[in-house]
């Protein structure tokens, strides 16, 4: 390497040392042995470590840099396969295991002092300003650090690329059964990484690479042809497109992002501003949803073609339809990168700003901050146009219609509510989960609603949009119906009414910590699921070592009504994850341990 700044050492993998003075900064650690060379570097010490990705044979030596006093950054979402991965292997699983993202391939034991680099932002590590760039491929939360070193920018490219035309590993590229999603985000990463313009790579595995844009396409173009075999399809992926023109038009002013799932949607200003609706992961490959967080990793590249190709300066505010991750997972990275203000319906807000409280389904890891909430059924404007978020039960109780004129159409943003049929043309799904909070007359509700706003256009987050008809109207209006009949037909509700989702109680909330011998506030929500007033009598199941406030409680509750019984709970040991219940008995009819929640002790 010709920079007198950046020395390597060979180690299990490259490290590459930044000076700075008599300290240095290091792009991976390997088993730590820089340590044991820092005289002949010249060096009094390290001061920041910062880790493309998490596999042993870049990382193994952390706990010696952390003993040695340096910073340790690592990428975000694999923060947790460090921080925690002495927890992590005492439950891996081993049995029937159809795992392939080389999750094994973590360190034995945590390094809980490791910090996370800040994605898309230039920061200043030790005296060294770096760029952290997301580039999957090699592992899904792998990052690339790019810097101006002595004249040339510099890309840190960990394992994304070996050498032109090569990768370190194709096995570690396999993130699921026959998938090629690996595959596809490096074709995708070294797409990113090119248009960063680097004068040189320099890799955890490999030679430094001169000539970084022929390395990439040439690395791109091989892996497509691999990828492509195995899909098995005549038509490839145009992931050259999906860099370059990943927006498509639904109407002059209102794109479509073809990339994204759930699919993001973006309303063009005259006064060069964005408002997005919905923002989950950009670039999506297909890895499979509802994984923990290293393997669920949401993206912004979509975000710079709105101003490279359709003149767009700044994406001021996102619009949530409902809180499920695969719409709002790049929320939190969006905000904090561009600045741009997070609005939700007055009905999805509490979701996303404590979704500790709720025991519902596909809820991202952390809470959302919420900028500004949309009053249902008001028109809020933003620059020439005016939305109306309107209450749309069904996929979730917790999901807003988003209502608004585009180009002189009627358009209307309806989430994940329903979708399907040929060419967007027949509907063939009214898409209820039942743990979402699904109600018998959601889909009547939202039919009706359909009706009284009469939309031209439905934009939806799986399905293409859909010119509406009249008769589109009235199947859905009849599909509605049906479902709520046969959900009466089906269900005893003229004798218990425990609703579509079947229990009497939940628990609020549903998560919480605590250290052994503290104590925590749990609220109970008890159903009356008879036509008769009646009282009911709950009490907590609890681990042994662990009491209530007060032992148990009467809660008297209208026809069909609903309740609440508070209680605090004394928290025993040891350190572990509990679960609790609530034990229900209404009127004379006990219905036993209607609902849980989770403890966590610390």
């Amino acid at each position: 390497m010709s920079a007198p700044e950046i020395v390597r050492v060979r180690d299990t993998c490259n490290v590459w040392v930044i000076r700075r003075g008599e300290v240095g900064v290091c792009i991976d650690f390997g088993s730590g042995a820089v340590l044991d060379r820092l005289d002949e570097l010249g060096l009094a010490g390290i001061s920041d470590v910062l880790v493309t990705h998490y596999h042993r044979d870049g990382i193994q030596g952390l706990a010696r840099a952390a003993e040695a006093g340096a910073r340790i950054w690592v990428p975000p979402f694999e923060q947790e396969l460090v921080t925690r991965a002495g927890e992590r292997w005492s439950r891996a699983r081993v049995a029937n295991d159809y795992e392939l993202r080389q999750a094994r391939f973590s360190l034995l034991e945590s390094v809980p002092s490791a910090r996370t680099v800040a994605e898309y932002r230039h920061e200043d590590y030790g005296g060294v300003e770096l760029l952290a760039l997301p580039t999957p491929g090699h592992t899904m939360g792998s990052v690339s650090y790019l810097g101006d070193l002595d004249g040339r920018r510099v890309a840190f490219s960990g394992d994304l690329v070996y050498a032109a035309g090569k990768v370190w590993s194709l096995a570690a590229t396999q993130w699921s059964y026959s998938g090629v999603e690996g595959q596809a985000s490096t074709i995708l990463s070294c797409g990113m990484l090119a248009r960063r313009g680097p004068d040189v790579l320099l890799p955890a595995h490999g030679e430094p690479m001169e000539n970084p844009a022929a390395a990439l396409a040439e690395t791109s173009r091989r892996l497509g042809a691999l990828m492509e075999l195995r899909r098995g399809q005549a038509e490839p992926w145009d992931l050259e497109r999906w860099l370059d023109d990943p927006w498509e038009p639904v109407l002059p002013h209102l794109l479509r992002n073809r990339t994204s799932v759930a699919t993001s949607y973006a309303l063009l200003s005259a006064t060069g501003a964005a408002l997005l609706i919905d923002w989950g992961y950009d670039l999506w490959t297909g890895w499979e949803l509802g994984a923990e967080r290293a393997w669920t990793r949401p993206l912004l590249e979509s975000i710079g073609a709105l101003e490279r190709n359709h003149g767009i300066e700044r994406v001021e505010a996102v619009v949530t339809t409902h809180y499920h991750d695969d719409h709002v997972a790049g929320i939190p990275l969006l905000r904090e990168t561009h600045g741009t203000e997070v609005w939700a319906p007055a009905n999805v807000a509490p979701v996303l700003e404590r979704p500790e409280l709720h025991d519902l389904p596909c809820l991202w890891f952390d809470p959302i901050p919420v900028d500004r909430v949309l009053d249902l059924g008001a028109a809020v404007s933003w620059n020439e146009y005016e939305l109306t978020a309107h209450p749309l039960p069904g996929h979730t109780l917790y999901a807003a219609a988003i209502e608004l004129e585009v180009d002189g159409r009627r358009v209307l943003a309806t989430g994940d509510q329903q979708g399907g049929g040929s060419a967007g043309v027949k509907p063939d799904i009214l898409n209820y989960q039942y743990r979402n909070r699904f109600r018998i007359d959601d889909y009547v509700a939202s039919a009706a609603l359909y009706e009284r706003l009469r939309p031209e256009l439905i934009v939806s987050g799986h399905w293409p949009p859909r010119q509406v008809t009249d008769d589109y109207l009235a199947e859905l209006t009849r599909d509605g119906a049906r479902l709520a009949r046969l959900h009466r037909d089906l269900l005893p509700l003229d004798e218990i009414d425990l609703g579509a989702e079947g229990f009497g109680a939940r628990i609020a909330p549903y998560r919480s910590h605590a250290a052994s011998g503290a104590s925590v506030e749990l609220e109970v929500e008890v159903l009356n699921p008879f036509a008769r007033a009646e009282s009911a009598a709950v009490t907590l199941a609890l681990p042994d070592g662990w009491s209530s406030e007060p032992p148990a409680r009467e809660v008297a509750l209208e026809p069909h009504g609903t309740g609440l019984a508070r209680f605090r709970v004394t928290v025993g040991g040891p350190v572990r994850r509990v679960a609790i219940a609530a034990d229900v008995t209404v009127g004379d009819v006990p219905f036993g341990q209607q609902a849980e929640a989770l403890v966590s002790v610390t």
